[in-house]
C-alpha cells in the first residue's frame, strides 16, 4: 500500500512538473561543474583564508544574506525532479518547479528553506528543504592593476582598503602609491570614484581614507 501510495505521489509531482518545463525554467538554472579528472583540484581551492577568491566556497552560515548572481544549491529530500542549483536573477527572484517565483535576494539560507517548504506543502507531505549558497557572486570585489594577484576576491564585513592590498599580496613595482581609487557603483548604474593615498594613511595622515569596502566595489591600482 505504501509503495502504491509512493508511486501515485510521484506520478502527480511529473504531471505537475511538466507544467513547469517552460524554456525560461532552463536560463534559471546554473551549469553543472565539470568533474574533471580525478585528483583535479577545483578553481580557488588554494586560496588563503582572508585571499579567498570570490566564489570559491560553499556559505552555510545562518547569517549569510543572500544576493544577486548567487548561485545556490537547493535539495528537497526524496525529491530529485525539484532540487537543483539555481541563480539569483537581477530582479532577486528565483523558480522552482512547483514552487514557482520568489524572491531570494536579502534572505538567508535558513529564511529562503522556510519558504520554500512552506510552499511546497501543498504538493508534498512534511518538504524538507536545504539550502546552501555554492558560489558567493554577491559577495565580492574587484582588485586590479598593480597588485602581485589581481581578481576577484570574497569581502567580509570589514575588509578596509588596506586588507584589500593585503589580499591582493601587495603592490608591484611601480605602483602608483599615491593615486589609488575605489570605484562604488551607484544605484543608477553611474559609478563614484573615491580616492586613496596609500603613502598618507600609513603615515597616519587622512586615516578616514582606509574605508570599509563594499559588495562590487573595484579597487584600482595604477
Amino acid at each position: 500500500m505504501r509503495e502504491c501510495e509512493r508511486c501515485f505521489r510521484t506520478l502527480r509531482i511529473l504531471a505537475l512538473l511538466a507544467a513547469f518545463s517552460a524554456p525560461g525554467w532552463a536560463q534559471n538554472q546554473a551549469p553543472k561543474p565539470d568533474a574533471g579528472a580525478a585528483g583535479e583540484k577545483a578553481p580557488g581551492a588554494e586560496a588563503e583564508h582572508h585571499g579567498q577568491k570570490a566564489g570559491a566556497g560553499v556559505h552555510s552560515d545562518s547569517s549569510y544574506v543572500i544576493g544577486m548572481d548567487d548561485v545556490l544549491a537547493i535539495n528537497v529530500w526524496k525529491e530529485p525532479e525539484i532540487s537543483r542549483a539555481v541563480v539569483v536573477r537581477s530582479d532577486g527572484k528565483i523558480s522552482l518547479p512547483l514552487v514557482g517565483e520568489m524572491a531570494a535576494n536579502g534572505q538567508t539560507p535558513l529564511q529562503l528553506e522556510q519558504e520554500i517548504a512552506k510552499r511546497l506543502e501543498n504538493y508534498i507531505s512534511e518538504p524538507e528543504v536545504n539550502v546552501m549558497v555554492q558560489d558567493s557572486k554577491s559577495r565580492k570585489i574587484n582588485i586590479l592593476g598593480m597588485v602581485a594577484r589581481p581578481g576577484a576576491y570574497l569581502l567580509t564585513g570589514t575588509t578596509t582598503v588596506l586588507d584589500a592590498i593585503a589580499m591582493a599580496g601587495g603592490f608591484k613595482d611601480f605602483a602608483k602609491q599615491k593615486s589609488i581609487y575605489i570605484l562604488r557603483p551607484n544605484d543608477d548604474g553611474t559609478e563614484k570614484r573615491i580616492p586613496f593615498n596609500y603613502k598618507d594613511v600609513i603615515k597616519g595622515k587622512d586615516p578616514e581614507q582606509n574605508i570599509r569596502l563594499q559588495p562590487r566595489d573595484t579597487l584600482v591600482v595604477p
